[in-house]
């Protein structure tokens, strides 16, 4: 059997050549993940950087980034750290998120994350949980450009194996013991209270879950693209089926500049096709309102 440097550097490998990146940088927080994931493209990739994101929201993190900065170096890797400020909307996770992503944004190429296959399973038991219907629960493509997710076979031990098994010291993020965060207590009490009831193998079975549910979206999103009706025509969408007709819309209001919609925006929206009453607008992120009037729909800035 393979052992965890190897099954990584299979997964990587795989990747890289089904990809065919114009250039590979690797996001690195200095936990196991990232660390054996950087190793590998360093072995893999010759050329590539890395990107240690320095969110100043814990004591000493800048010395954290340097240290993972210096050993990605040391890989072989061009690294550097890139600080951030974490604020606006959603908590801090989110807002934490959404700048260490703009911040890895490259100009070329791919953004490697080390995303695993117990990651998956986190995210997919959280959009279930949440009820935020298939796409979240379809979970983390391997390939969403400019982002790159190589991993998310490899379960989380391996990534530790692989790490020690190299001599590579890892950082233990303290947040990933604080039980404030959903996501940790997702990680050490519900995944291993399934794991313990189901007798084992419940992450590897979310991660098919969701594999088997995103090709079933894929579908659906395709035959809701190749609609050639009128998307604001009710008469038109309303004779859709369900799923396509959300699909339809949701296609509409991104285009009409709607910067977030959950799946609860989308139900309201589909019911002014599907259970009008005459009722008033729906009002959606981004200063929008979705009305209906003479059989049409219209997006609105929010007066």
């Amino acid at each position: 059997m393979n052992g965890p440097v190897a099954r990584i550097r299979t997964a990587v490998r795989g990747f890289l050549d089904e990809v065919c990146p114009e250039a590979v940088t690797v996001a690195v927080s200095g936990g196991a993940d990232s660390l054996a994931l950087a190793a590998c493209v360093a072995r893999l990739a010759p050329g590539a950087s890395a990107v240690v994101v320095d969110h100043g929201l814990q004591p000493g993190s800048a010395d954290v980034a340097l240290r993972a900065a210096r050993q990605c170096a040391d890989l072989g890797l061009v690294a550097r750290v890139e600080a951030v400020r974490v604020e606006g909307p959603g908590g801090p996770e989110a807002a934490a998120r959404n700048a260490r992503y703009a911040a890895l944004r490259p100009s070329r190429g791919v953004v490697l994350l080390g995303h695993t296959l117990d990651d998956q399973a986190e995210t997919v038991l959280l959009g279930l949980g949440r009820g935020s219907g298939p796409r979240s629960i379809a979970g983390m493509r391997a390939y969403d450009p400019p982002w790159g997710r190589p991993l998310l076979g490899v379960p989380r031990e391996v990534t530790r194996a692989a790490c020690a098994e190299q001599g590579i010291e890892v950082w233990e993020d303290p947040h990933n013991q604080d039980p404030s965060f959903t996501r940790v207590r997702l990680r050490t009490e519900v995944l291993p209270l399934l794991e313990e009831v189901l007798q084992g193998g419940v992450a590897a079975s979310l991660a098919r879950t969701a594999a088997q549910l995103r090709e079933d979206c894929d579908a659906l999103d395709s035959l809701a693209s190749a609609f050639s009706g009128d998307c604001c025509a009710v008469d038109d969408i309303g004779e859709l089926p369900t799923a396509l007709r959300r699909r339809v819309l949701r296609s509409w209001l991104i285009d009409e500049g709607v910067p977030e919609l959950s799946d609860s925006h989308l139900r309201r929206v589909d019911a002014l096709v599907s259970e009008w009453r005459g009722q008033g607008g729906v009002w959606l992120p981004g200063g929008f309102v979705v009305r209906r009037a003479h059989g049409r729909l219209a997006v609105e800035p929010q007066s």
